[in-house]
């Protein structure tokens, strides 16, 4: 195993999106139709494209031709192996989109994947037709949340019908304030370039920083660059924006925001099931709870095909808000006349109207959710009881720990472009499928997909199946596994499970700063260790000319921010803008340099997903994480020398830490449950950092407010 290398692409994106079985095939077409024909063109490769999987008996040659067109307008244009992976998935994405408003999004059609629609759906499956409909919703949005920004409020409203949003999009400031919109405090504002011009670096960065951002509040961005944005690429703009919105409209359909939402579950539900569904599906379980109680026989499954009628909308409103929903909508006939209706009724409920009577009929999918969404937020129904929402409110500290480890691991395993989306890690991981799909990112051609079961895995001994692969694989990557067992992930021992990720996500970070140390002179085939990272990071810090220095990554002079924002600017000078740092002395000025340090470090191209908490309360695996994103984005840059990790240094304990969560005789682990967040940001940081290109060969970046530093 140790001696594989398969076919690997440059962007780990896009290597991310294949298994090795499939890029090996495609690879030798791709090969065949070059040898035979001298050049790979876009004359050539929709012969080559008709007979692929997914492709074939579905789209004709000349679809194929014409869709290339779009990109390549050039006739007769040569196109390399990478172009053609991406082109490949674009054109799968956007059969996938035809068949599915044609068939609608109910009665289980597609693939069984267990994720939320909008979250799952990368960048590239939106069609290239812009949805004008969609557009203007999400201008209005934009106009309605940021019309009083100081920054943008000279720039709005914009006008939906041309393309101002497009060109207001290429510095980046609206999708940063926008995100700030969805997720409160994503991202310090004085990392923002803002003024009325940006050069192209300047512009970059704010893309960059965008990017890195959405990936952590859990947008799917493996197929979008930042050059995408700088032209405004219609299609994968919107497609940005609308994940963007739609994570803000369903942000408080979970337990821990809305805790009435327990009303919607008998008391057999268990608990872990419950917290596992996705956003959408919480709110098709509201909607459909009220449905029920109004005397609607229909089950509504999505937000397309089964509520075109506007039957179900004429009950929710009538179950909700019955002072303001008249018989005479249920009793119309003529759809389009039910829908305006209904339009109106929520107009008095203060709804946005995200969308018209029409995009009811025509059953649009993402503007009938956000509809819906916005009912929930105005009116949901729910009791106010507190006795009946106890079971959510009664979190013990180490409850808030693990919960902050799981958005880290999620965000981490959801990053790495695998085909599941992930929504819970301690429920979805208990198949083992999930596992196995990380295992065969980090570690390529080490799944035995033979031996593998795809969910939905109904006998359970299918699932141990699964898991005790991922055990044997994990073993023969010598991590320590003493007291884990495939049940253990089956039966969903939180703790254990927090281990094994720890574990991977340490070897996929470790795996990629080696793979950059093997180009460099003197390296004699050794393995970076946690000890080299920390030499590196003191020396970087030393050669800029700074006193600082950290004796571990549990050094509590970490907690002031200091020594990372002399780090950040040691690897890129002039991107921390002092002027906005403080001293670090007080608590909320901790605060202030940790919020910072992270917005900067994204900015840089470090794609990272701790929290201020993990940098001030010093979370040894949160430290490395951030340390080694860093690490690996300034080793992309600037080749390693022996010199930079010579300094003596007191070995790290985390490889016997991470032994000792798994080899205790309770199972427990013994680390602090945030700091595996850290580790999550870490490996997401390095999934992603490479997918960065354009800030490599970047001048030495401008402060935090545009302004070239002195």
């Amino acid at each position: 195993m140790s001696g594989f290398v398969g076919v690997v692409v440059s962007d780990p994106s896009l290597q991310g999106q294949f298994t090795q079985v499939e890029l090996r095939s495609l690879k030798a077409k791709f090969v065949t139709l070059k040898r035979e024909s001298g050049h790979v063109t876009t004359k050539n490769l929709p012969g080559l494209m008709k007979k692929l999987r997914g492709l074939n008996e579905v789209v004709s040659e000349e679809e194929i031709a014409a869709f290339l067109s779009e990109s390549y307008p050039v006739s007769d244009q040569e196109i390399e192996f990478e172009s053609f992976l991406w082109e490949y998935l674009n054109l799968q994405a956007r059969v996938s989109a035809k068949e599915g408003s044609a068939t609608g999004t109910g009665g289980g059609a597609g693939r069984g994947k267990n994720s939320s629609s909008f979250l799952k759906s990368t960048i590239t499956t939106l069609l290239h037709n812009l949805n004008q409909a969609e557009k203007s919703s999400y201008v209005a949005h934009i106009n309605t949340y940021l019309r009083e920004d100081p920054f943008l409020k000279k720039y709005l409203p914009i006008d939906p019908s041309g393309n101002q949003l497009f060109d207001l999009i290429r510095d980046g400031v609206v999708l940063c304030k926008l995100i700030n919109v969805a997720v409160p405090g994503t991202i310090d504002e004085r990392a923002i370039n803002k003024k009325r011009v940006l050069n192209p670096w300047e512009r970059n960065e704010n893309h960059t920083l965008c990017l890195n951002s959405a990936k952590a509040i859990g947008c799917t961005v493996v197929n979008i660059g930042t050059q995408d944005l700088v032209e405004g690429r219609p299609h994968l703009v919107l497609g940005l924006i609308s994940q963007i919105i739609k994570i803000q409209l369903l942000a408080d359909l979970n337990l821990k925001k809305t805790p009435q939402l327990v009303e919607l579950f008998d008391d057999s539900k268990d608990i872990d099931e419950v917290l596992s569904l996705s956003p959408e599906k919480m709110l098709l379980k509201w909607m459909n709870h009220h449905l029920k109680k109004a005397g609607y026989k229909k089950i509504v499954n999505n937000f397309s095909s089964d509520v075109k009628d506007g039957e179900a909308y004429a009950y929710l409103l009538k179950a909700l808000a019955p002072e303001t929903s008249p018989e005479t909508t249920m009793e119309t006939k003529d759809p389009d006349k039910r829908a305006k209706m209904i339009l109106e009724q929520a107009e008095k409920l203060d709804c946005k109207r995200y969308l018209t009577p029409k995009d009811i009929t025509e059953g649009s999918a993402n503007l009938n959710l956000a509809f819906v969404a916005q009912i929930f937020h105005h009116r949901n129904g729910l009791t106010s009881d507190v006795k009946q929402a106890t079971l959510t409110q009664t979190a013990t500290r180490d409850d808030i720990l693990v919960s902050r480890e799981e958005r880290a691991f999620r965000m981490w395993i959801n990053s790495l472009g695998v085909e599941t989306y992930v929504n819970n890690v301690f429920e979805d991981v208990r198949n083992g499928w999930v596992l196995l799909e990380v295992l065969d990112k980090v570690s390529p051609g080490s799944v035995n997909w033979k031996l593998a079961s795809k969910p939905p895995i109904k006998m359970p001994f299918r699932k141990l199946e699964n898991c005790n692969q991922v055990i044997k694989i994990g073993k023969e990557l010598k991590f320590s596994l003493v007291n884990l067992a495939g049940n253990d992930i089956v039966q969903g021992n939180k703790k254990l499970i927090v281990a094994l990720l720890w574990q991977l996500m340490r070897f996929n970070i470790l795996q990629l700063l080696n793979r950059l140390r093997s180009h460099s002179k003197g390296s004699q085939g050794k393995q970076i260790t946690d000890a080299d990272i920390l030499n590196w990071a003191n020396n970087k810090v030393k050669a800029s000319g700074r006193t600082s220095r950290i004796e571990s990554f549990k050094d509590k002079s970490l907690s002031n921010g200091v020594f990372f924002l002399e780090l950040l600017s040691a690897v890129q000078p002039r991107v921390v803008n002092w002027k906005v740092v403080t001293k670090g002395e007080a608590d909320d000025e901790k605060k202030l340099n940790a919020t910072y340090i992270i917005s900067v470090a994204r900015k840089l191209g470090c794609s990272v997903f701790l929290l201020p908490e993990d940098i001030i309360e010093v979370n040894q695996k949160m430290i490395l994480t951030l340390t080694a994103s860093i690490m690996y984005w300034s080793l992309q840059r600037t080749p390693l020398s022996q010199s930079d990790m010579s300094e003596p240094s007191e070995p790290s304990s985390m490889a016997s830490d991470v032994a000792s969560d798994i080899g205790s005789e309770d199972g427990a682990s013994t680390a602090a449950p945030s700091e595996c967040e850290e580790v999550n940001s870490l490996s997401d940081s390095i999934s992603n950092l490479a997918t960065d290109d354009a800030t490599s060969n970047a001048p030495p970046a401008e402060n935090g407010n545009g302004e070239a530093g002195s």
